[in-house]
């Protein structure tokens, strides 16, 4: 079991030692031999999205997540980790970031209920800072809302994100919703053709989609949905809001269309109703390699 206390020393004692994993870690090609991805993702926080279920501070406990997450990257099938930079700095020191795939969010300032939640610019580290850390990908979330004016910058910054990436060769990862206020409430519309609208913007930024990836939600007529796309899907997890069984079922059926190639899930697995977390992501890791 990885020692976590060295948490509790590197950021006083030795903040270099960071870079100095990055430095040293062991990358592997971004897909293996079956072409299929599983990332378990927790970039949650950053965004004041702490909330489980019911408990709208499940994921407040650092050491906890950091915990889950070394666990979960260490069984089979589990290919990397999405996550902001405070939480894959730790990881880095603990030195279990070998042959994963490193995937960094970009970030939105954007937070969650907040007046300014559609004026997702970012906030974390740039394209640039991502190929100099050895970071393997890169994700952005993209909210469209007609009735907000911050959508245009959202826009804006995400077309030069997709285009700094593709200049220098960073798989870029796009996570498109049509977005709206409901009683004071941002609520996705999760309806095929709302998705397949999403999808249609999105696929546009940028100089060229030449390493942009999506990354998409589980919704009704998914069939519709991938025909839409000619870019490499992945399948967004989703926050735990249904029975484990029925969302893996809903994974594999939907993992066997064209063009899917895995799964980026974080909050149901790491956080499941009966509590084993390692078993939750077993199962999703199964799902996705066979």
């Amino acid at each position: 079991m990885t020692d976590l206390s060295v948490l509790d020393r590197w950021r006083a004692e030795h903040p270099e030692s960071a870079g100095e994993r990055y430095a040293a870690r062991r990358r592997r090609p971004l897909l293996p031999d079956d072409g299929r991805l599983f990332i378990v993702a927790a970039d949650h926080p950053a965004r004041a999205a702490l909330g489980v279920g019911d408990d709208p501070l499940a994921m407040a406990d650092r050491r906890e997540l950091i915990a889950k997450l070394v666990r979960a990257l260490a069984l089979p099938g589990v290919d990397g980790v999405l996550a902001t930079a405070d939480i894959l700095d730790d990881l880095a020191v603990l030195g279990v970031l070998d042959d994963k795939i490193v995937v960094g969010s970009l970030n939105r300032g954007g937070l969650r209920g907040a007046s300014f939640e559609f004026d997702d610019r970012f906030t974390g580290p740039d394209v640039d800072e991502m190929v100099e850390r050895g970071y393997d990908m890169t994700k952005l979330l993209l909210r469209i809302a007609r009735e907000d004016a911050g959508t245009a910058r959202t826009l804006e910054a995400s077309a030069r994100a997709v285009s700094r990436a593709a200049a220098r060769r960073l798989p870029i990862m796009l996570e498109p919703f049509l977005s709206r206020r409901v009683d004071g409430r941002v609520v996705n519309d999760l309806t095929p053709d709302a998705v397949i609208e999403s999808i249609a913007v999105a696929s546009g930024l940028g100089a060229s989609s030449a390493y942009s990836w999506l990354k998409l939600p589980v919704v009704d007529d998914m069939e519709r949905v991938m025909r839409s796309t000619t870019l490499p899907t992945l399948l967004l997890g989703g926050d735990g809001g249904m029975p484990f069984a029925d969302l893996l079922e809903s994974w594999k059926a939907s993992l066997a269309l064209p063009g899917v190639r895995g799964l980026v899930a974080g909050r149901s697995l790491l956080y499941p109703a009966d509590g084993d977390s390692d078993a939750a992501v077993s199962a999703a890791a199964t799902a996705v390699h066979g």
